[in-house]
């Protein structure tokens, strides 16, 4: 059974970076293609960016493009989400999801992201 595990969610103030980070484990990390996903409070889940297994291609949604950088470390079992001048309206909580043709879907449990002053 895979474990997804996020971290690095903070309070940070508008303009500030932060790097969220997604470890998979249980599974072959490598077969993996995985996406970032937000939900704010009160609002739908929203898809933010993903990464293939092969680390090519990234895709990014509109709002985040140029700020957000998805990656990832196979050797580290590890994807990463860098955030970059951070908007209050990048309040949310972060979650990132697994996706195997292999083993299916996966979620982690969520970072939580807040941007204020």
């Amino acid at each position: 059974q895979v474990q997804i595990v996020e971290s690095g969610g903070a309070l940070v103030q508008p303009g500030g970076s932060l790097r969220l980070s997604c470890v998979v484990s249980g599974r072959t990390f490598r077969n993996y293609d995985i996406a970032w996903y937000r939900q704010a409070p009160g609002k739908e889940r929203e898809w933010v960016a993903a990464i293939t297994w092969s680390g090519i291609p990234t895709q990014y949604t509109d709002s985040v493009k140029g700020r957000f950088t998805i990656s990832r470390d196979d050797t580290k079992n590890t994807a990463f989400l860098q955030m970059n001048d951070l908007k209050p309206e990048d309040t949310a909580t972060y979650y990132c999801e697994a996706e195997s043709e292999y083993y299916g879907d996966s979620w982690g449990q969520g970072a939580q992201v807040t941007i204020s002053s």
